[in-house]
């Protein structure tokens, strides 16, 4: 059940996928409420652990940053007092503590379900299958869609090829060499993957115009992805998991 759930993740559209999470991040932007925010938190979470099979360590590891973000808008309002008049009015309506330490904790939380939700999306859409349906469903203009198709191409090959260069360096100066690299190092390795990827550059722009990557050229897009009533239903659960949130939070006495 949990490779079927993975799978079936990983075979949405990503359109819908984006529209899914982009509704729940606007939510997540609005609702001022603590709980509200958890629940926004732990469903994505959730999802990738149980039906993509992220390991839960993953899952915590991609909270530190947002949690560090967050840390400041809760440092900043309990420390500074530099919150809004509507965070103040919203957040005493709450039951926490203060109404500083109430909106510094929302904020805080409302950091980590925007970091979750995006995580969400990063982890169970294929780059190259979000471009090809922007490309079908969205218009997206051909030239711009290849481009990105070649920078996806680049990014592991400009990894690639500074290893190459550490090996040859290290073989050549007759040291070991260090797993990670040190500053002097990184900065010495700057201009040669620079010309790297400006001769890169160059032989992507060539090929793409001998291949005839006109405007208005028709074209035909391979393993584009398509609606399913899959992805219906996927939308309508997580909207009407959303709603259902939304009213806990609205018809909830204590809120």
């Amino acid at each position: 059940m949990a490779e079927a759930g993975r799978g079936m993740l990983k075979a949405l559209n990503p359109l819908g996928k984006l529209v899914v999470c982009f509704v729940w991040l606007a939510a997540s932007v609005l609702v001022f409420d603590a709980r509200f925010q958890l629940a926004a938190i732990l469903i994505p979470s959730l999802a990738l652990i149980v039906l993509n099979r992220t390991p839960p360590l993953v899952v915590l590891a991609l909270m530190v940053p947002f949690s560090l973000f967050g840390f400041g808008f809760l440092t900043t309002s309990v420390l500074f007092r530099q919150e809004s008049d509507f965070a103040l009015r919203m957040a005493g309506e709450s039951p926490l503590a203060s109404p500083a330490f109430s909106a510094g904790v929302t904020l805080f939380l409302r950091a980590l379900a925007c970091g979750m939700i995006s995580a969400f999306f990063a982890l169970t859409t294929d780059p190259g299958a979000l471009v090809r349906a922007l490309m079908v469903h969205a218009r997206l203009p051909p030239r711009i869609g290849y481009s990105l198709f070649a920078a996806m191409q680049l990014v592991p090959d400009l990894a690639a090829e500074a290893q190459q260069m550490r090996y040859a360096r290290a073989m050549k100066s007759g040291r070991r060499l260090r797993r990670l690299p040190g500053p002097g190092e990184l900065v010495s390795l700057v201009i040669p993957l620079l010309a790297f990827a400006i001769r890169r550059a160059g032989r992507t722009a060539i090929a793409m115009e001998a291949r005839g990557l006109a405007p208005d050229a028709p074209r035909t897009i391979t393993q584009a992805p398509v609606f399913r009533r899959r992805d219906a239903a996927f939308v309508l659960v997580a909207l009407a998991a959303l709603l259902l949130c939304g009213i806990a939070v609205v018809v909830d006495p204590a809120s």
